[in-house]
């Protein structure tokens, strides 16, 4: 299966091993939860789907690359303690507790989360010394004398041996008390989840047009060569700093990324093009309703894979407005919330001005008490500071009435909507200039399909376009995107 159905089938497992009946007991039993392995290419995704899915439910996750442990560690010290059998007197060696088990009971202490995952990965790839304990561990769920806490789920995950010289093959009792699913590349399924984190688009878009390009692992007489989907992840993250910098991006640097020669000097190459097409056809310009003159006739004379840049550099520039709204809108919303609770019974309040510091003190704490124990996404943590920022600066100063100091309270917040709404007003504009320029250059072509595909899939531009109608939107998603028409487009475009 692909990475998004892995994902899937351990969120269902999760909610399965964690469900509990009227007395309270989890419904399947610590012994009948087998832990899950999963066996998937290198840099496929396996980690990140753990953090995911452990944020979408709400628990705790303790994450382990077994490699870098000994027998010690993962079993615990030996030490000789004292004890009387028959009225006889022996020594008998126990273990101090394992620091795997140790990182749960402490995930346990610091965040409150008594439900959670422990995942251990590269689990095949372990030491001579080491394959025992690990066996052990999916059979029996422990680690020397010590077994991992109840309701906390296991994941490993491993490489099969065709990629690793290090991994070491399962035999049938072991695998006859795991749940094993192997994990396949799958690009559709990765560019879902890189459209949503922002993966940069000269990335996208290159993969667009070469999406055999993505996973690759090829062995030649120089050695292997290979691209995985975690060297474009990070490819993109240095991308996005080297611009801010305004450093130049080589094909040795890419190569550092995806070591396959002959797609980093491929990938360095666009690059380098994506950023021209960029200047050439001013997209800033072009959302803000001024086109150079000459921008039609060179797009009307490019190659498809022109075209097909240009329009993902005008999908990047329209997505960073709609981006910026859903930013505006969060923090809005939370802003709101924290009003009306404010709000509730303030006649009632002796001190209205303390009143509100300290609710904003609980707000920091809930915060970084989330943070702390996983429960919110880095984007989202970044927003909730913004907001507590705006709170702290918007606090009310003075005044002897209820109504006078709510008014003073309510101030910040009327600045953040008037932000909102001129948010809003730019991404409208800017939506209609990309029409305006997308209309002209390719009417209802593949180009277009393209476009309004994204536009209906991303995430940002789904809740905006449900929000703020678009008539030429929703025009072209019902001409474009429904029944034969969109078959025979984009079968179009694959070709």
């Amino acid at each position: 299966m692909n990475i998004k159905q892995a994902k899937q089938e351990i969120l269902h497992t999760v909610a399965a091993y964690l469900a509990k009946d009227e007395l309270g007991e989890y419904k399947i039993p610590s012994v009948r939860q087998r832990p899950i392995l999963l066996i998937g290419l290198p840099g496929i995704g396996k980690t990140q789907i753990m953090e995911q899915i452990a944020l979408e439910c709400q628990i705790g996750l303790v994450a382990y690359t077994i490699t870098h442990h000994t027998r010690q560690s993962a079993v615990g010290l030996p030490f000789i303690k004292e004890k009387n059998f028959d009225g006889k007197s022996y020594s008998v060696t126990e273990y101090t507790m394992s620091e795997i088990i140790s990182s749960v009971y402490q995930k346990i202490e610091d965040t409150g989360c008594k439900e959670g995952i422990l995942f251990i990965d590269e689990i095949n790839c372990v030491s001579e010394t080491l394959a025992p304990t690990m066996l052990q561990f999916l059979q029996c769920k422990t680690f020397g004398n010590q077994s991992v806490p109840k309701g906390w789920i296991i994941v490993a995950a491993g490489n099969p041996p065709e990629y690793n010289k290090s991994v070491r093959e399962f035999d049938m009792v072991t695998l006859d008390r795991v749940r094993c699913i192997e994990v396949e590349a799958n690009y559709r399924v990765w560019k879902e989840y890189a459209r949503e984190n922002h993966v940069h688009s000269a990335l996208l878009g290159y993969l667009e047009l070469k999406q055999k390009n993505f996973y690759r692992v090829e062995a030649d007489v120089d050695g292997m060569q290979y691209v995985t989907a975690r060297g474009w992840e990070d490819l993109s993250s240095l991308l996005k700093s080297y611009e801010e910098l305004n450093f130049p991006v080589s094909r040795e640097i890419v190569y550092e990324y995806l070591h396959h020669r002959d797609v980093a000097e491929d990938v360095a190459a666009y690059i380098d093009l994506y950023r021209k097409y960029q200047d050439d056809y001013g997209i800033e310009e072009l959302l803000q309703g001024r086109i150079k003159p000459d921008i039609f006739a060179r797009i009307y004379a490019a190659a498809f894979d022109e075209r097909l840049s240009v329009v993902n550099l005008l999908l990047d520039g329209i997505l960073s407005y709609m981006q910026k709204v859903y930013r505006e809108k969060y923090i809005t919303d939370a802003y709101f919330a924290f009003l009306k609770s404010y709000r509730t019974g303030i006649e009632q309040i002796e001190n209205p001005l303390e009143d509100y510091e300290k609710r904003v003190k609980m707000l920091e704490e809930k915060y970084a008490g989330d943070e702390k124990a996983g429960f919110v996404s880095k984007t989202n943590a970044i927003w909730n500071r913004c907001l507590l920022q705006l709170l702290k600066e918007g606090k009310p100063v003075g005044g002897s009435m209820a109504k006078e100091v709510f008014e003073q309270a309510k101030a910040g917040f009327d600045k953040q909507r008037e932000v909102l709404e001129q948010t809003e007003k730019l991404t409208k504009e800017a939506l209609e200039y990309a029409f305006d320029f997308m209309e002209q250059a390719f009417e209802n072509g593949e180009e277009m399909v393209v476009f309004v595909t994204e536009l209906t899939v991303n995430k940002e531009a789904a809740a905006f376009l449900a929000e703020h109608t678009c008539e030429r939107y929703q025009m072209y998603n019902q001409q474009l995107l429904i029944g034969s028409r969109k078959r025979e487009l984009l079968s179009e475009l694959n070709h």
